[in-house]
C-alpha cells in the first residue's frame, strides 16, 4: 500500500511540475486521485532524467532509466520513494507492463532525438510518451468497457502531449535544442529550422503551427468522444483537463500563432473561469462532446473573446 509519505512526494511533484493536469486531478475521486499524484511524479522523474541532465553523460542517462524501469516494474528494489510507490499502483490496478515499458522506450528515444522527420515518427514517439500515459490513466479508473475506452484515452494522451509541443516550440529551442514539429510540416510551409532558431514569426511558421494545432484537435475529439466509457466519478475531471489543455489553442490563435516570442501560458484566472464555466454545462448536460463543444476551447478565434484573456507577449 502507498504510505503518506510516498504520496505527499508523489502530490508535491505533482502539483511543482504539472500545473494544468494538476487542476483537473484534485477533481478526481480520492480512489484514482492518489494513485494518479504516483503516476505523474513516475513520469516526471523519467522526464527529467532526460531533459534535464546536468553531467550526466547519454550513457549515464541510458543507465538510469534502465534502473528506473526495473524499479517501477519491481524487479528491483526501489531506490526512491516515487518508484516504490508506481511499482505498488502498477501491480494494485493490474497496469501492464508494456505501457511502462513502451513509456520508458520513449524516454531513452527522446535522448538520442531531437528532430522528426514526418508525424508518423513524432506520433510512434507519442504512442510511448502519451498514449501510454492514457491507457495508465485508464487502468487506474476502471472501466466495464477498457477496449473501448483505451484507444479514446491514448488519442485524448497524444492531444495533451501535441498542444504542449506547440505551445513549447520555443521553450524546447532554448532550452533542449528540439524542434518536434514534423520537418515536413515546416517543409510544406516553406520553414526551416534556422528560421525558427532565431524566432522570426511569419505566416509561413503560423502556417505550420495551424497545421499541427488542427491535428492536435482531430485527436481531442477523438479523445473527448471516450469520456463517457470511463466510471461516472472520473468523467467531469478527464473533461475539464481536455478543456484546460485545449484552451491552449485559442490563446495562441488570440496572438496570432505567434509561440516564439514567448511560451503561452493560461492564467490562473483563465483556469478557474473554465472550471466554472465547465462545471456549469456539466450540471445540465452529462454528455462529454456536447460540453466540450459548448465550453468551446477548439471554436475560439482571435476575434472571440470568451472569459478571462491573457496578454498578448512582449516583443
Amino acid at each position: 500500500m502507498v504510505d503518506s509519505t510516498q504520496l505527499a512526494e508523489s502530490k508535491g511533484i505533482h502539483r511543482r511540475t504539472g500545473t494544468t493536469f494538476y487542476f483537473a486531478t484534485r477533481l478526481l475521486p480520492e480512489r484514482v486521485r492518489h494513485p494518479t499524484y504516483v503516476l505523474y511524479a513516475f513520469f516526471r522523474i523519467a522526464d527529467e532524467i532526460v531533459d534535464d541532465p546536468g553531467d550526466r553523460s547519454p550513457a549515464d542517462q541510458r543507465a538510469e532509466l534502465e534502473r528506473l524501469r526495473e524499479e517501477a516494474l519491481g524487479e528491483r528494489e526501489a531506490s526512491d520513494p516515487v518508484l516504490a510507490a508506481f511499482s505498488e499502483v502498477r501491480e494494485t490496478h493490474g497496469i501492464d507492463d508494456a505501457e511502462v515499458n513502451a513509456f520508458v522506450d520513449a524516454m531513452l528515444a527522446d535522448i538520442e532525438t531531437d528532430r522528426y522527420e514526418t508525424y508518423a515518427d513524432l506520433e510512434a514517439y507519442m504512442h510511448g510518451s502519451a498514449a501510454a500515459v492514457g491507457h495508465m490513466m485508464t487502468a487506474i479508473m476502471g472501466t466495464d468497457e477498457p477496449d473501448i475506452a483505451r484507444p479514446h484515452a491514448g488519442a485524448l494522451g497524444e492531444a495533451f502531449q501535441l498542444t504542449n509541443f506547440v505551445r513549447d516550440v520555443r521553450e524546447d529551442i532554448v532550452e533542449r535544442d528540439r524542434i518536434y514539429l514534423p520537418r515536413t510540416t515546416l517543409a510544406d510551409h516553406g520553414v526551416d529550422e534556422e528560421q525558427l532558431a532565431r524566432f522570426e514569426m511569419d505566416e509561413a511558421i503560423a502556417g505550420a503551427i495551424r497545421t499541427e494545432l488542427r491535428r492536435a484537435e482531430d485527436l481531442y475529439r477523438e479523445g473527448v468522444a471516450g469520456i463517457k466509457y470511463l466510471p461516472e466519478d472520473c468523467q467531469f475531471a478527464v473533461l475539464l483537463a481536455a478543456v484546460l489543455y485545449a484552451d491552449h489553442h485559442r490563446l495562441i490563435r488570440s496572438r496570432s500563432l505567434d509561440v516564439l516570442s514567448a511560451t503561452p501560458q493560461l492564467s490562473t484566472t483563465r483556469k478557474l473561469y473554465l472550471v466554472a464555466r465547465t462545471r456549469w454545462e456539466w450540471v445540465w448536460n452529462k454528455d462529454p462532446e456536447a460540453v466540450f463543444e459548448a465550453v468551446g476551447p477548439l471554436s475560439h478565434t482571435a476575434t472571440q473573446r470568451h472569459g478571462p484573456e491573457e496578454p498578448a507577449p512582449a516583443r
